[in-house]
């Protein structure tokens, strides 16, 4: 089996014998299909999948005459946000010949997998940005579009860095209540007010994707005790828990013990308002479910994704659990 996980950062592959083995593994880039194309992008994929034939001991693409590589790919990719797109990305991994079966879902799934014993809970990834999905054993799903603004999101690394420096700058020129963001944003780039910070993100001498080093400037201030940041910080747990919670009912799981996975950047970091607040709200709606924050990396859960469909037996998904603990 051919388990990918193909994130916006990089992609992770893995060759997975039926016993839990990992026979060969490679790292490759990002996977950006929005930016370079799907061909391109998958192109990207390919590459890590013959350094990882290759450090499995078989034969490179020119020399194995169209024989696939594995009998299933399990490939859990970023952009795969709605099911047209998981179909037109399926069509073209699949194209590649690796495999005589291809599944391809949202790398949301690959988290949910690989934090819970079974194909059975919801998880919520809050990293750059924020998405949940659910799963269970007969194949039902739960899922958001979850491309932003657009499909009703808030919340993740950059959009609590956005409501930040919203708040802080209307602090700044009296629109807004007083807070220390209008001290602490600006002081991390080494500027002295908001006017100075709005103008350097504006003008490019901060590049814009350093935006995202000010959500841990947020929870340091909220941290710190400051009202403001405190209840942006308030508002993402509510908006975590909301997925969470709409997830769990649309499974049948809200009344029952259920586990919420929890992962990206921004929830494995663990801040302690961020969590008691998940916990608390959490326990209102869903009493029995159970939160814990993932570790393992997600190439694990595409790979245990892959041993579900081919039915291989619980010691297989122990002996990966085992390589990648």
């Amino acid at each position: 089996m051919l388990a990918v996980d193909a994130g916006n950062s990089k992609t992770d592959v893995a060759l997975v014998a039926a016993d839990g083995r990992v026979l060969g593994s490679a790292r490759g880039g990002g996977f950006q299909p929005p930016v370079v194309g799907v061909a391109a992008a998958v192109d990207a994929v390919a590459e890590a999948v013959e350094r990882a034939a290759a450090a499995a001991g078989l034969p490179p693409a020119r020399e194995r005459g169209g024989r696939p590589l594995a009998a299933h790919v399990s490939a859990c990719l970023a952009n795969a946000d709605l099911p047209v797109e998981e179909r037109e990305l399926e069509q073209a991994v699949h194209a590649r010949g690796w495999s005589s079966s291809t599944a391809v879902a949202n790398d949301t799934f690959a988290i949910l997998r690989a934090g819970v014993d079974a194909p059975r809970g919801v998880a919520v990834v809050c990293g750059a940005g924020i998405n949940c999905v659910g799963l269970l054993p007969d194949g039902r799903t739960a899922r958001f579009p979850a491309i932003g603004r657009l499909s009703g999101d808030w919340g993740g690394g950059g959009g609590l860095a956005e409501e930040a420096l919203w708040f802080a700058a209307r602090a700044e020129d009296g629109r807004g209540a007083p807070t220390e963001l209008a001290r602490t944003l600006p002081a991390h780039f080494g500027l002295d007010s908001m006017y100075a910070l709005i103008e350097a993100l504006h003008l490019g001498h901060v590049p814009g994707g350093r935006r995202l080093e000010l959500a841990p400037v947020l929870f340091a201030t909220a941290a710190a005790g400051d009202p403001v940041a405190r209840s942006v910080v308030d508002r993402q747990a509510e908006e975590i828990v909301a997925l969470a919670s709409v997830a769990l009912r649309r499974l049948d799981l809200l009344d029952e013990e259920a586990d919420v996975v929890l992962g990206g950047g921004v929830l494995a970091a663990r801040h302690p308002q961020l969590m008691d607040g998940i916990d608390t709200l959490l326990a209102a709606v869903a009493p029995k479910a159970r939160t814990r924050v993932i570790a393992a990396p997600p190439i694990l859960g595409a790979a245990l994704l892959g041993l579900d469909r081919t039915a291989s037996p619980p010691e297989a998904h122990a002996a990966l659990r085992a390589h990648y603990a």
